[in-house]
């Protein structure tokens, strides 16, 4: 009889620290999608994030945030990084703007807080990804790339037959069956020192996903932690190096199964 551990466990201090602000004006838009806020980011017009000259559909990244929301300048940030990589990029507010780093009062309950913006999310996320289908449609291509608390969000996604391919960096809240289930395109952009997703679990996933015969891609980074890749300092080199490659590698990712799913027609 297979289990169903935890992999990618319980947030640790690492997830709700508010780490190092990003330096940056970003340049995304507020938007509405069902009732919920959005952060839209655009790429230039020349690139394929909007329709081409060849009629080509929209590349449309969903970006799931961590805790500290969507609206939180350095997640800004990212999405106008994948943006500048060709990617119409749309983030969801599923915190509906109270994410963790509004809450800097003494004895805050992160716990109940955590359990409350899981019920919240669960019950945003569907509503709202129909309205996004609906609003840029099912021939545009639609890739998802989630954040320590996006991450079950992203497998979930993935789950949609619109969605070509997924990431995550540095998971939580992922058990073995998220593993055992993902069908599409999978990278996992992981710190080499993390207490949420561990070495031991890793390994697990990455052996339920040969079993499986998954497509799938892991970044190990050294010298960091959970976190590295929205809110490490910049200022040291692992930290800034590892931030980059983890964006530069989803954008790839994305667009290598974007093209294949152009080329085949589907």
């Amino acid at each position: 009889m297979s289990t169903n551990r935890v992999l990618a466990g319980p947030l640790s201090d690492h997830c709700f620290s508010p780490g190092f602000k990003h330096e940056g004006t970003p340049a995304s838009t507020k938007i509405t999608i069902a009732g919920v806020p959005t952060y839209l980011s655009e790429p230039p017009k020349s690139t394929e994030g909007s329709t081409s000259p060849s009629g080509q559909p929209k590349r449309i990244l969903i970006f799931l945030a961590d805790v500290n929301g969507a609206s939180w300048p350095n997640n800004l940030l990212l999405l106008d990084t994948f943006a500048q990589n060709g990617f119409t990029v749309l983030a969801v507010d599923y915190f509906l703007g109270d994410g963790i780093v509004q809450h800097t009062e003494p004895g805050f309950d992160r716990e109940k807080w955590k359990d409350d913006m899981h019920e919240l999310a669960r019950g945003i996320m569907p509503k709202w990804w129909e309205a996004v289908k609906q609003e840029y449609g099912r021939e545009a291509k639609y890739c998802v790339a989630g954040y320590c608390f996006g991450a079950p969000y992203t497998m979930e996604l993935a789950a949609d037959d619109a969605v070509v391919a997924a990431a995550i960096a540095h998971a939580a809240f992922l058990n073995e069956d998220h593993f055992r289930n993902i069908k599409k395109p999978l990278l996992l952009s992981c710190a080499e020192t993390d207490h949420t997703f561990p070495t031991e679990s890793r390994r697990i996933a990455e052996d339920i996903l040969v079993s499986n015969k998954a497509k799938y891609y892991f970044q190990v980074f050294s010298g960091v932690v959970h976190g590295f890749a929205n809110r490490g300092d910049p200022s040291i080199p692992d930290y800034r190096w590892a931030k980059e490659q983890a964006a530069q590698g989803m954008s790839q990712w994305f667009h290598r199964f974007l093209d294949e799913s152009l080329a085949k027609g589907k």
